[in-house]
């Protein structure tokens, strides 16, 4: 009898410790995935990145070739060239038509001033406005010549814009610090615009997905210090966690909770983010205990 109660009290204590031991969640690590296509057609010139590297933001990674983009924005700006000088030759006969007018105005103020003192006739003062007239026309003539040239360099101005546009989009720039993970192409292969080239992620902080019943919902909210554990050596390593987000909404219990009553619930998930040594990789289990 004695030994039934120490074989009780000793399977009680094991159970205690497990339970005390079991976690309060389960997932995986992940990370925001970004796949850099590509935004032009053409030859990649160069691709310098290999999976593993840890790319700055806005870092220079590649290049599609822009041989025929550099010609054809080469000719646009020769075409503006041309069409300036037929704008250069309107603006000149205006202002040989602003001379004469600015002569024409000196005269007219001067036989307006010969007939204030009777040394002028009514008709020589209608001639003088008559040519006023006629310069004024002309010049309004000649401007109006001036505007399609206008509208026809701002044409060729906003085609020059979009070739440097394109010229700046076949530059392969990283979006964000962050490690390669996969690269789909080579330098002197053939890409298309849309085409994956490379992708990447920031591993420097991790998300661990764990999934949650629906009495353990009261225990947690957003902002929560956690612990994390993965598994190690000897002992389970051990990291400081948040929790970022929580779901609004119950989905079935994943496939890692392997027993038949914990597949049958609901459950809830939940996001932690963690700091990130290294040691952590997209796809890694891990668990997660509220209390440390």
């Amino acid at each position: 009898m004695k030994n039934i109660l120490t074989f009780i009290l000793l399977t009680s204590l094991i159970s205690c410790n497990n339970d005390k031991n079991k976690a309060d969640g389960y997932g995986n690590f992940e990370a925001t995935e970004i796949t850099v296509s590509a935004e032009a057609n053409g030859k990649i010139e160069f691709l310098n990145l290999e999976e593993g590297d840890i790319l700055d933001r806005g870092k220079l990674v590649g290049l599609i070739d822009t041989t025929q983009l550099y010609f054809t924005k080469q000719q646009l700006i020769a075409s503006k060239k041309t069409v300036l000088s037929k704008s250069s030759n309107v603006l000149s006969q205006i202002k040989v038509l602003q001379e004469q007018l600015k002569t024409t105005l000196i005269e007219k103020k001067r036989i307006q001033n010969m007939f204030a003192e009777n040394a002028a006739t009514k008709r020589q003062i209608d001639e003088v406005d008559g040519k006023v007239n006629v310069l004024n026309e002309q010049i309004v003539s000649v401007k109006t010549q001036n505007a399609p040239i206008l509208n026809e360099v701002q044409s060729i101005d906003v085609q020059i814009e979009k070739i440097s546009d394109q010229i700046q989009k076949s530059k392969i720039i990283n979006p964000i610090k962050a490690t390669v993970l996969d690269k789909y192409s080579e330098p002197n292969e053939l890409t298309t615009f849309g085409k994956p080239l490379y992708k990447i992620a920031d591993l420097s902080e991790m998300t661990l997905r764990v999934y949650i019943s629906e009495p353990q919902l009261p225990q947690i909210k957003v902002g929560q210090k956690v612990t994390i554990k993965i598994d190690s050596n000897k002992e389970m390593k051990s990291y400081p966690g948040t929790i970022s987000w929580i779901s609004a909404a119950a989905e079935f219990t994943p496939k890692i909770i392997q027993t038949k009553e914990e597949r049958v619930n609901l459950v809830y998930a939940v996001k932690v983010k963690v700091k990130n040594d290294g040691s952590l990789k997209i796809g890694m289990p891990a668990e997660m205990h509220l209390k440390n």
